[in-house]
């Protein structure tokens, strides 16, 4: 008989984690204002709220740990992390921050103005709250077949070019200061871009003198996609395949908590000099020197070695495959998800799941809810609450895709956990047209809200109060 598949790793190290009741779970959900950010980690069984650092290193990374050189500038880590760059991704500049959303803000700093517009594939919420922050506008240009979860698209996070193209010509090149494409694309439910696709973004980009940048969190998964399922890439290793993806961009940001496996850090990596050299000025108020940036030596060099394991095709398969476990579980069991499965999560489509909830009442934070009554794990909405107010109205913003995101850390939980989860939505499934009601803000931050908003649950018999 053909072998079964298993983890291409052996656990050397494990971390108890508590089961609590439903009654405590009920507790502190509301204690903590309906927002599972506000949860500490002992009140979660199951932590599914984020993959970013919540990954386990690898024995050589740890071991790289105790060589790193805390030299403030100059530092041997230093140099690992810059060779590790520009050997597998191709850069010749390279920023060390402290994650990804600093690399952002360096990034942006430099390159980003009042008034410009910035299209792309359905850009993050850090990345769309960076752009606002500075007065300028993110512009999503993600293909159409990404907001149905149902069609069988094989690379959801491609950029439309048709609606790249109309941006282009509306605006000036000079609002226009970069397009960033993400690999893969989160928003859309962890969707790959096609390496067709990448290469067409950056010709038609350069016909219109625009620069390239990717937002390259997951950018290992994505060439995991583009090796499984875009014709001729078969039989290329993953490492040939990123160095391909990166010659279509100028640049790059990088959280390295996701396909880094490291605990905390990023990078920025550039082409040009001059836009490093005036990159490197906020880099050095923001962060920190820029042989350093924000991040200790010992957390570099565990980088360095992280982006050689998470290029791999081993690691990449079983960790890929454990999110088409769990997928393959919820859609045995009718939940509505987005498909094909993503990289890094398994996103609910929260609209088919609980279809009779007004969109008012925040569908998908309503289901990250009574996930966690149900069996303690702790997902994240990827929905109206991350989409934020629109700067101008300050009216809600109702994103096409209402998804519950159910981010798997790297190296970390079992099958068995995936079937907890997976038998916890079927349960909520089953009772779904129990749940009346969802929720509404009673306190939110301006921007990037969904980090420490405080809701309650809507009253059915309180008249609907309107948007701010």
């Amino acid at each position: 008989m053909e072998l079964p598949f298993s983890e291409s790793y052996k656990i050397k190290m494990v971390e108890p984690i508590r089961k609590s009741s439903k009654e405590e779970r009920q507790r502190w959900i509301k204690e903590a204002g309906y927002n599972l950010f506000n949860l500490k980690s002992e009140q979660v069984f199951i932590d599914l709220l984020t993959d970013s650092g919540t990954g386990a290193m690898s024995d050589r990374q740890w071991a790289s740990m105790m060589m790193g050189d805390e030299s403030y500038a100059g530092a041997t880590s230093y140099y690992n992390l810059k060779h590790a760059v520009k050997n597998i991704l191709g850069f010749e500049y390279m920023l060390p921050t402290h994650q990804g959303r600093a690399a952002e803000n360096v990034l942006f700093s430099a390159l980003i103005s009042e008034g410009d517009v910035i299209p792309g594939n359905t850009h993050f919420d850090t990345t769309k709250g960076h752009i606002e922050f500075r007065k300028a506008t993110a512009i999503d240009c993600t293909i159409n077949e990404a907001f149905d979860t149902t069609a069988q698209h094989p690379f959801k996070g491609n950029v439309d070019l048709n609606k790249l193209e109309s941006v282009y010509l509306k605006y000036p090149k000079e609002r226009i200061p970069a397009t960033i494409v993400t690999v893969t694309c989160n928003s859309a439910g962890g969707q790959p871009v096609s390496m067709e696709n990448l290469r067409e973004v950056y010709e038609l980009s350069k016909k219109y003198g625009i620069r390239v940048i990717f937002d390259s969190a997951r950018f290992a998964e994505n060439a995991y996609f583009i090796k499984t399922r875009e014709p001729g890439y078969a039989s290329k290793t993953i490492k040939q395949i990123v160095a391909e993806m990166f010659t279509h961009a100028d640049g790059m940001t990088m959280s390295s908590k996701k396909d880094g496996i490291v605990n905390m850090g990023g990078f920025i990596a550039l082409k040009e000099e001059a836009l490093f050299k005036k990159a490197a000025q906020f880099n050095i108020i923001y962060e920190g020197y820029i042989t350093y940036g924000g991040m200790s030596g010992r957390d570099m060099n565990a980088l360095a070695q992280g982006l050689d394991e998470g290029t791999e095709f081993d690691y990449l398969e079983t960790r890929i495959k454990q999110v088409a476990y769990l997928g393959q579980k919820l859609k045995g069991f009718g939940v509505p998800v987005q498909e094909p499965f993503g990289g890094h999560a398994i996103f609910v489509d929260a609209k088919r799941f609980l279809p009779h909830l007004p969109k008012e009442q925040f569908v998908a934070q309503t289901l990250a809810v009574e996930l966690y009554k149900e069996a303690g794990a702790r997902a994240v909405e990827i929905g109206a609450l991350l989409a934020d107010r629109d700067p101008i109205t300050r009216k809600n913003r109702y994103p096409k895709l209402e998804l519950l995101r159910l981010a798997i850390p790297r190296r970390v939980y079992t099958n068995n956990h995936m079937d907890v989860i997976a038998a916890a939505l079927k349960n909520v499934y089953h009772r779904r047209s129990e749940i009346k009601t969802g929720y509404k803000i009673i306190d939110e931050a301006p921007i990037l809200r969904h980090f420490t908003v405080q809701l309650t649950p809507y009253q059915q018999n309180v008249v609907r109060s309107t948007d701010r």
